[in-house]
Formats: structure tokens, C-alpha cells, sequence
């Protein structure tokens, strides 16, 4: 794999993209990052992922791997000699795998209504998302990670959120670690990881970049 050519078209804020950064970091793959203007798409970008026309998109010699998830089990397939994210346990894959979708199904469209609706609206979206929180508290319960001792997929999953908390606390008012503190506590853990405090912006400029969408949205 050593002449592998492997590009990553991605925004920095998206925890989607996050979430192959870490992976590909995990891995010590080494990639061509190339940020994306999503107003203003690249050829390449239109070209690689015609269908959905989104961030991120893994290009691995040529060939494109479009939608996170299955962008980080492709990594793992891949590159296997090394830090492998998904167990080997059919099981323990299928929960991991579980827990994933769960969080793409639930969490980041909960959290966008903190920050883009005001009102009831808000406050309904922020209910949900300290809702969607606690279900993935639980399933975290006293485990290190999600898949129990070792660092991997749902945590990977999920990780990319954590610095978007300022601003969802921000704008939601309210403290993430008050409802959640295992939650946080493993998002603290993770951030030891030389892949993920790597991959993640910093809070503070997620929060100013959450300003300038407010006021493109008029809120502010």
C-alpha cells in the first residue's frame, strides 16, 4: 500500500469529515487534504461524488468512497495491519455498526436546530438532542469507549461532535457536561489521542464559524 494515492475532500468544520481524518490518522495514512468550498463546489468534488454532491469523499487511487461511515470501515479494510476500529466479533460489529447509524440518524439534525431555529423550535431541538446524548450515555455506560477498552468506530462515529458542544451550549444555553458527564468525560479521553486532538478544530473557531451561519440565517 505503500504507493497508494489517497485524497480527502473535505470542510474543516464537518464531523463527517472528522471522522477519516481520525480513521486515516488511526492508520498513519498518509493523504492529500483538500478543502472544499461548499458554495462553490470543485469539478472534482461534482465528479467524484455525483449523487450527493457532498463532503467528505475519500479518493483512493482514483476510485471515490463517498459517505463517512462506510468511508471509515473502508479504511479499515484497507489498511488492516494496523489499529483496527471495528471488532472482530460479527456481534460486537453489528452493535458497533448499530450505534453509528444511530448517531447519523439522530444527532446532527437534533443539534443544527440549537443553533439555526430560535423559540419553541430551539427549544424542542435542544430537548432531542440531550435526549439522542443520554441514549448514547448510556450505551457508553463505564466502558472507556464505546467498544469497551480499546478506541474505534463508535467512537470515531461520534467524536467529531464534541467540538461543536461550545457552540450548541452557546446558543442553547446550557451545560452539555451538567446532563452528560460520562459523555463528556469520554470526549475528554478521546482527545488524548494524538489522531483526534489532530482532526478537530478548535471550539472556538467552530463558534465563529456558527456566528457567520447565524448571520447568513438572519439571526443575529
Amino acid at each position: 500500500m505503500a504507493n497508494d494515492e489517497v485524497i480527502l475532500l473535505d470542510f474543516w468544520p464537518s464531523m463527517f469529515g472528522m471522522r477519516l481524518r481520525i480513521a486515516l490518522a488511526e492508520k498513519e495514512v498518509k493523504y492529500e487534504y483538500k478543502e472544499e468550498d461548499l458554495r462553490n463546489k470543485s469539478p472534482l468534488l461534482l465528479q467524484m461524488n455525483p449523487i450527493h454532491k457532498k463532503i467528505p469523499v475519500l479518493i483512493h487511487n482514483g476510485k471515490p468512497i463517498c459517505e463517512s461511515i462506510i468511508g471509515v470501515e473502508y479504511i479499515d479494510e484497507v489498511w488492516k495491519d494496523k489499529s483496527p476500529l471495528l471488532p472482530s466479533d460479527p456481534y460486537e460489529r453489528a452493535q458497533a455498526r448499530f450505534w453509528a447509524d444511530y448517531i447519523d440518524k439522530k444527532l446532527y439534525d437534533t443539534a443544527r436546530k440549537i443553533y439555526t431555529m430560535t423559540g419553541d423550535e430551539q427549544e424542542a431541538g435542544k430537548k432531542d438532542f440531550i435526549e439522542v446524548l443520554k441514549v448514547l450515555e448510556g450505551a457508553l455506560g463505564d466502558k472507556p469507549y464505546f467498544g469497551g477498552d480499546n478506541f474505534g468506530f463508535g467512537d470515531i462515529a461520534l467524536i467529531g461532535f464534541y467540538c461543536w458542544f461550545h457552540a450548541y451550549e452557546t446558543y442553547g444555553n446550557f451545560s452539555i457536561e451538567a446532563e452528560c458527564p460520562k459523555l463528556v468525560a469520554w470526549a475528554k479521553r478521546c482527545m488524548q489521542r494524538d489522531s483526534v486532538a489532530k482532526s478537530l478544530p478548535d471550539q472556538h473557531k467552530v463558534l465563529e464559524f456558527v456566528k457567520i451561519l447565524r448571520q447568513k440565517l438572519g439571526l443575529e
